[in-house]
């Protein structure tokens, strides 16, 4: 009678407990936690995750947001403490190293997060994510040849993630060798079109081009440069000088007349012609391709007034557009249904980084 007794309770009791069922309702508590994130509601986050743990403690995710989210709490120690689960299992991806590096860095345990970055590199060697955070690591260490190492690297590794072409492309703003600034920063606002973080680089590539030809870098003789090998290549500029002088040579219209949206797309149209005629067998490189495409699209003139009208002049720019309403809707969906794709192979960013910084801000 009580062996009856028994299986007739744990009959009943797998009604109630199925992994099926409980992966459900785990799933369920995750959604409704991500919703709490959300909201900023992140007590309720952590409440409702930690449930979802209990039903599926083997599910990383779980315990990776869990992290995050007693991270945002800034209950640090909780958030190192369900981390760590995660850093020491075979679950742990690029994800969990970004969260623990974001945890260490809030705890002021900035060598623990250096450390935390380079492991996750060892096992992630190509993530452009984590060369990011590493090269903000140094940047606020005020390390900024290693900052740049890192993000460069991670353009090269990862040449599709943004982040690294924006930090890039700000530091090098406040260096001598805008040409950088200008390249990386072009290719960001490509990646990612519609943010805050695109405004504030149309504006800095903006002032890069005035800077670049009001110092007269652009106009000055070729520079001894360091070719693919990282030795100078005989016989020939490498990449940056090879984009220098492809700019000198319609350098004329901008000197004369200034540096605006309407003089760059002159300037531009010029360089992407030499350059296809001179250097694109030397140098492939993707963003030049894509000004091509944008320039056979007949669409060079408003992709110009779009990278540069709204830092010039956000007046004149939305009068513009609303005079040229088709031809901007045509570039929108170019941009969306076409956009860069920066290939791997087409990294020249080699030798020793020379930084010199003149007014970083602190």
């Amino acid at each position: 009678m009580r062996i009856r007794t028994v299986l007739i309770t744990l009959g009943l009791l797998s009604l109630f407990y199925h992994p099926a069922r409980c992966q459900t309702d785990a799933n369920e508590l995750y959604a409704r936690a991500r919703s709490f994130i959300q909201s900023g509601d992140y007590s309720n986050a952590i409440l409702v995750l930690n449930r979802a743990v209990q039903l599926a403690p083997e599910n990383a995710q779980y315990r990776k947001q869990l992290a995050f989210s007693y991270y945002l709490n800034r209950n640090l120690t909780e958030a190192e403490k369900v981390i760590k689960e995660v850093l020491n299992s075979e679950a742990a991806d690029v994800q969990t190293y970004q969260i623990a590096g974001n945890i260490y860095t809030a705890k002021g345990d900035v060598k623990g997060a250096e450390k935390n970055f380079k492991r996750g590199l060892k096992k992630f060697p190509e993530s452009g994510v984590l060369y990011n955070e590493l090269g903000l690591i140094y940047f606020n260490e005020r390390k900024y040849t290693d900052a740049l190492e890192n993000w460069t690297t991670g353009i090269r590794v990862a040449p599709n993630y943004s982040s690294n072409y924006y930090n890039a492309a700000r530091t090098y703003y406040y260096s001598k060798d805008k040409i950088w600034a200008i390249l990386y920063g072009e290719t960001f606002i490509c990646l990612e079109r519609f943010t805050t973080r695109t405004a504030e680089i149309k504006k800095l590539l903006l002032d890069s081009y005035k800077e670049l030809f009001s110092s007269g870098t652009a106009l000055e003789p070729a520079l001894p440069g360091m070719g693919k090998s990282g030795q100078p290549s005989a016989g020939q500029p490498d990449f940056r000088q090879a984009v220098v002088n492809a700019l000198t040579k319609g350098s004329g219209i901008v000197v004369t007349r200034g540096v605006t949206p309407q003089t760059l797309v002159m300037l531009r149209t010029r360089f992407v012609l030499d350059w296809s005629n001179f250097y694109k067998l030397m140098y492939p490189y993707a963003l030049f391709d894509y000004q091509q495409k944008l320039l056979r699209a007949g669409l060079f003139e408003a992709y110009n007034e779009w990278l540069f009208g709204p830092a010039d002049n956000l007046s004149q720019y939305k009068t513009w557009v609303t005079q040229h309403q088709g031809l901007m809707d045509r570039l929108i969906q170019f941009l969306n249904n076409s956009p860069l794709q920066p290939q791997k192979g087409q990294f020249y960013h080699e030798g020793k980084i020379i930084f010199e910084p003149k007014s970083l801000p602190q």
